[in-house]
């Protein structure tokens, strides 16, 4: 086996060279048992190095090794055209599956133990994808730039990962290059967003622009379609989470693209996937093992937006798979959902395809563009079009009101009824002060309405001055209306007064709320002259 630190300068993720006559394609059944079988020997070998702290040149070493198919001393004999296997930065990736809880056997088990599963590709890469029968893992076929790009990635993806495990961000387990009859596979394995076992009513690819981000017809034509940006605002109004889902949801989303922003990365996606549960009991595909529980930590959906927790162990609910609850109108749904394609960065040619179709276009409506604008712009998206909070129960909101407004009203009524008795105080001081005479000194009288004391004296005055005494009365009347009268509260000891207001027909209560402020004057003022 030999062991180098050079970059892989072959050609693109699956590349075919000059192949001799003697030599044929290999099939795509042999290309996946070599590559099962890759992955099965690196990880063997691996656990025979000891564990360390992984160090800066671990992330970019690659190791070799020629797996002929007669076997050789240190390789097993096998039935699969001869083939080259490269390990992209074995200790590096061994930390990240240490960190997420994989063992190296439930990792050998997952891989090797069944045969892959080959799924479609709807997005507009020539990748090939590849599902582990127990649902855990993902295996997806990359080009050269991407694998490189990658491999550059890996410090800061590790200091990411160290900081904050519980992502929304592909979780890389292992990248490896297979050569075999001249065909050239990098594959990079990792965790599965969508579990095949639960059943996916709507699947769609989001980006939160809008130009050519609408499923084809022959993508709409497959039984499980993945849909755009412009089909879901079509087929959706936004799906409803609780206030604490929400937060959670948009708080990993901004941290996760403030990440990608820094290694200046776009052009990604988000996965997400709708389950509904009202329309039939959950749907499973056939499970090719009886395991018991997840093997990968923050592996789910739910699990990758909560905080922390107390117990490490992993938790799946094999009813809900680890899905998010959500609502959309009356249907109950479960939502799956991860970032996927993150191994574009804004490099030159990418720049270049932004202008020229910006060109033709609205370069903001384009999908590649500078990194800082497509993370404001698919964030945005995600917490404006997509993500929305549950509006609260109408009976909670009212009850609120009701308790809101009966509040507002008690304390109003304190603060007016200070107010009266702040403003009796001080209408009695001022018509202390403005009127000579003497006033009832009664304690049950009202305070705002003095009765002037009318001696004989005054009224020889009135009779031989009526001008001055008609200034006098309007200026009493004047007082009274720059200042409001307020309701009466007649007292049994001014019986005079009741009697009077009796024999007019008028009560004290309808003359304190009905009478205006005029009648009311002018009663008190002839009550007054005729009872000297």
């Amino acid at each position: 086996m030999s062991t180098s630190s050079t970059n892989d300068n072959l050609g693109r993720g699956t590349k075919t060279s000059k192949v001799s006559k003697d030599h044929k394609k290999p099939t795509p059944a042999a290309l996946k048992g070599a590559i099962q079988l890759g992955i099965g020997y690196a990880v063997g070998n691996l656990s025979s190095k000891p564990d360390r702290d992984v160090l800066m040149q671990d992330f970019s070493v690659v190791e070799s090794v020629y797996l002929p198919s007669e076997g050789s001393n240190l390789t097993p004999a096998h039935h699969f055209p001869d083939f080259r296997l490269k390990t992209y930065a074995p200790l590096a990736f061994r930390y990240f599956r240490e960190l997420f809880g994989i063992k190296p056997d439930d990792y050998l088990y997952s891989i090797c133990n069944e045969p892959l599963i080959e799924l479609t590709n709807p997005g507009a890469s020539s990748s090939w994808f590849y599902l582990t029968s127990d649902d855990e893992f993902i295996i997806k076929t990359v080009q050269h730039k991407e694998a490189e790009f990658l491999q550059k990635l890996l410090p800061g993806y590790y200091m990411n990962l160290n900081q904050n495990p519980r992502t929304l961000l592909p979780k890389f387990y292992g990248l490896y290059c297979i050569q075999c009859c001249g065909v050239t596979v990098r594959v990079v394995v990792m965790n599965n967003v969508l579990p095949r076992t639960m059943k996916m009513h709507y699947k769609y690819d989001l980006k939160g622009s809008s130009y050519k981000r609408r499923a084809s017809r022959k993508e709409r034509l497959k039984p499980c379609p993945t849909f755009k940006d412009l089909d879901f605002q079509e087929m959706h109004e936004g799906l409803n989470f609780d206030h604490e889902t929400y937060n959670a949801l948009m708080k990993t989303l901004q941290r996760d693209c403030r990440v990608l922003e820094s290694f200046k990365i776009m052009d990604y996606s988000l996965l997400l996937g709708i389950h509904i549960l009202n329309r039939k009991p959950l749907s499973r595909g056939s499970r090719c093992d009886s395991r018991k529980g997840q093997k990968v930590l923050y592996s789910t959906a739910l699990e990758s937006i909560q905080g922390n927790v107390k117990d490490p162990d992993p938790v799946a609910d094999d009813e809900t798979m680890g899905g998010i609850p959500a609502r959309h109108k009356d249907e109950q749904l479960l939502i799956f959902l991860g970032i996927i394609d993150i191994l574009q960065s804004y490099r030159f040619i990418k720049k270049v395809e932004h202008s020229w179709k910006a060109l033709v276009h609205d370069g903001d409506t384009v999908s590649v563009h500078r990194p800082s604008f497509y993370a404001d712009r698919f964030l945005n998206f995600m917490g404006s079009t997509v993500f929305k909070k549950n509006h609260p129960l109408r009976g909670a909101s009212s009850k609120r009101k009701r308790t809101s407004f009966y509040a507002v009203r008690s304390a109003s009524q304190e603060l007016l009824s200070a107010r009266r008795e702040e403003k009796k105080e001080e209408k009695k001081a001022q018509s202390m002060d403005n009127l000579d005479g003497k006033f009832y000194t009664s304690s049950k009288q009202p305070d705002l309405l003095p009765r002037p004391a009318v001696s004989f004296e005054s009224s020889r005055t009135d009779a031989k001055d009526p001008e001055s005494s008609e200034d006098r009365r309007a200026s009493s009347s004047t007082i009274a209306l720059e200042h409001p009268l307020p309701s009466f509260n007649m007292s049994q000891s001014d019986s005079e007064l009741d009697d009077y207001l009796a024999s007019l027909g008028v009560s004290a209560f309808s003359a304190s709320h009905s009478l205006t402020q005029e009648t009311q004057l002018e009663l008190i003022g002839r009550f007054s002259s005729q009872n000297p």
